[in-house]
């Protein structure tokens, strides 16, 4: 690629992450061969991250230290982080950062996402926040405000927001959902009983009222979630997931593994075989699920465009 530069993640010259992107820290110092990856080839990924510099944006892959952070940037694609880059909740899971009182919300925010939208070229955009609990409506008039800059500035560009659960707030779903995206996205994260040790704050049951609540605001509107495996479920519960996602009006659901982004995270419990995704997906379409992407690399917001793409065609 020409000119050695910094790493995205750490701006080390030297960075290994550059050359393989699965995660450094985990059990007992191996990973199975599918979790190994190829650098991707061409200079897309400076593009992309320039992009998002000179705009002053936070993606979800650089925060989350997403594995399949090369190969979005590359593809000149990325999940943009709105409502600063601190979240108001720990979870054991992910690795953004963590405050208790987050920055003051920026309000010129909205213009850039749309202008680096535009600058990328996207066709479908995805837009994710950070739980923000210290502000009265979680920060959805925030993300509303983004949605509507696309509109203005991108109006063939399709939306995808990823939201927290805005603690259940019926007006604060009702504000994101009135600016009509194309996919509204919650991720239950993970099954019922590991909940409490995964997620900070959130319950499973008020996420499935989330996902209950924006089906039943559109009908026109895709209703999508996620989780991850590999954290101790069985697959009774990753099979009881999907019944209760299929039951809340999901048309799209996302499975992939969970990856220990630092250590003083949740650990890996166990590496899941491909074949087993390949299970989950069969299982959940046999429900009725409209389209189940599941796979070791696969995150929410991972081939979001192609994923909207299929399910709009089969719909």
């Amino acid at each position: 690629m020409g000119k050695a530069r910094p790493c995205i993640l750490c701006d080390a010259m030297d960075c290994h992450t550059l050359f393989d992107t699965a995660p450094k820290v985990v059990p007992n110092g191996k990973f199975p061969s599918w979790l190994h990856r190829k650098m991707p080839e061409g200079n897309a990924l400076w593009v992309t991250n320039g992009v998002i510099q000179e705009n002053r944006l936070h993606t979800v892959c650089e925060e989350a230290k997403c594995p399949n952070l090369l190969e979005c940037y590359s593809k000149k694609t990325a999940t943009f982080l709105v409502l600063g880059k601190e979240c108001t909740r720990a979870c054991g899971f992910c690795d953004i950062d963590f405050s208790k009182k987050p920055a003051v919300v920026d309000e010129h925010e909205p213009h850039r996402v749309a202008d680096s939208i535009k600058k990328l070229g996207l066709k479908h955009a995805v837009i994710t926040m950070v739980a923000r609990d210290d502000l009265e409506d979680g920060g959805a008039l925030h993300l509303r405000r983004v949605i509507d800059a696309i509109r203005a500035e991108c109006p063939q560009v399709t939306v995808e927001v990823l939201s927290s659960d805005l603690q259940g707030s019926t007006a604060a779903l009702d504000t994101v959902l009135s600016a009509r995206p194309e996919i509204f996205n919650h991720n239950v994260e993970t099954v019922p009983s590991l909940t409490s040790k995964v997620r900070h704050k959130a319950t499973f049951e008020r996420s499935l009222h989330v996902l209950s609540y924006a089906k039943q605001y559109s009908r026109h509107q895709l209703v999508k979630s996620g989780f991850m495996v590999g954290l101790g479920e069985t697959k009774e519960e990753v099979l009881g997931v999907l019944h209760h996602l299929r039951d809340a009006g999901c048309d799209i659901v996302t499975i992939g593994q969970y990856l220990q982004p630092s250590r003083k995270k949740l650990q890996v419990k166990e590496f899941i075989h491909p074949t087993v995704f390949e299970e989950y997906k069969d299982a959940g379409e046999k429900l009725g699920i409209k389209y189940v992407y599941s796979g070791p690399f696969v995150r929410s917001s991972y081939n979001a465009g192609v994923v909207f793409n299929n399910v709009s065609i089969t719909s």
